[in-house]
This record gives C-alpha cells, structure tokens and sequence, in this order.
C-alpha cells in the first residue's frame, strides 16, 4: 500500500476546501488499503485442489489407494492454504469480478457511515480509492445525480485509476478533485457557504 505523509494528506483537504469554496457539494474522499482480507479465498482453493489433485492420479495412474489418497489430500490442503497466503500469491488467486464487488460494497457503506446521505439538499459526494483493488468510483446524492449525468464521471474514474495503477495515488486524488470541481462548479455552483462533512482525507486500513 502506497502511505499517503502528512503533507501529502493535508494537500487534499486543501484541495477539497478549493472545490468547496464554489459549489453546494460536500466531498469527502476515502483512501482504503484493501476492501477485504479475502480469508476464505486461499482456503477455498487449496481445498479444490486437494480435492480434485489426488483424485486424478488415483483415477489415472492408479497409485493412491485408500488411507494414502486421504494423507495426500491433507498434506496437499495444508501445504496449498499456507502458500496460498502469501499476499502476491493471494492477490492471483482472487477474480477482479470478486476484488470489485468487494471494493463496491465497502465505498457505499462509507457513504452512508460518512451521513453522505443525509446532507442539506442531497449534495453528498464521495471519492472512494481502493489501492489493493485498485479500484475507483465517485457517488453522490440525489441533489448532484438530478443535474450531472453519471457518464460525466467515467473520464475522471478512469483518469484516477491510471494513477492508482502506477502508484502515483496523492497525483490522482488532487486531479481528480480538480476535475470533478469543475463540474460542480458548473452545474451545482455554491449559493451559500457550508461545510457539514469534515475535508481532509479518511484513510482506512
């Protein structure tokens, strides 16, 4: 995971405080580590393989036979879950389908534990970094999704997430906060001052 310093952080609650100054929206960003440790992964592997691996020599070759293929299965289940817990290793063996999904999940209930929801007008807006899924998304409450289409964002998602790949993660926050403010400016320009929701970045483990 790329640690964000402390300089680094308050140059993004800077940039928040920029975006806030002329538009209605309240923007709050999340920086997560990993969205799920992903646990049952490793297991569910090594006990697939061990499963079917010492089956398939029996049924081919015919060399297990009784107490040898259950000692082989075990053996192949422990050596298999404890290789598989290797971070690079684990990382393999999860399908992006499954990393995103998790990383989907984890941004909505930010969301809503951040009362993104519960904003004067509907104006919540989240930026959600997951660095280990490297994954990205912006959501926003009824107040900006009545005036700003959901295709908007893609350009700026996609943006943000090249830089999440290349580790280059405080650069794609700063650019992306930019770009979104100058939509909000444009179409959820401010009216009055505020600021309900806290600036600086919340960063998750």
């Amino acid at each position: 995971m790329t640690l964000l310093s402390e300089s680094e952080l308050q140059q993004v609650a800077e940039a928040i405080a920029r975006v806030e100054r002329t538009t209605d929206a309240e923007l709050v960003t999340v920086l997560a580590g990993q969205s799920d440790d992903y646990r049952y992964i490793p297991l569910l592997w090594a006990s697939v393989i061990a499963l079917v691996l010492p089956g398939a020599l029996l049924f081919f070759t015919g060399w297990l036979a009784g107490w040898q293929l259950l000692l082989v299965q075990w053996l192949t289940f422990l050596v298999l879950a404890v290789l598989f817990r290797i971070p690079r290793v684990t990382s393999r063996l999860i399908p992006r389908s499954v990393r995103h999904w998790r990383a989907c999940n984890l941004a909505r209930r930010q969301f809503i534990e951040l009362n993104l929801h519960h904003t004067d007008d509907g104006t919540g807006m989240l930026i959600f970094v997951s660095e280990a899924e490297r994954y990205v998304e912006i959501l926003v409450d009824r107040g900006i999704s009545t005036r700003i289409d959901n295709s908007a964002w893609e350009s700026i998602v996609e943006t943000f997430t090249a830089h999440v790949r290349s580790g280059r993660v405080l650069e794609g926050f700063i650019g992306c906060i930019d770009a979104c403010g100058t939509l909000l400016q444009q179409h959820v320009p401010a009216t009055h001052e505020r600021n309900e929701l806290p600036n600086h970045l919340v960063v998750l483990p």
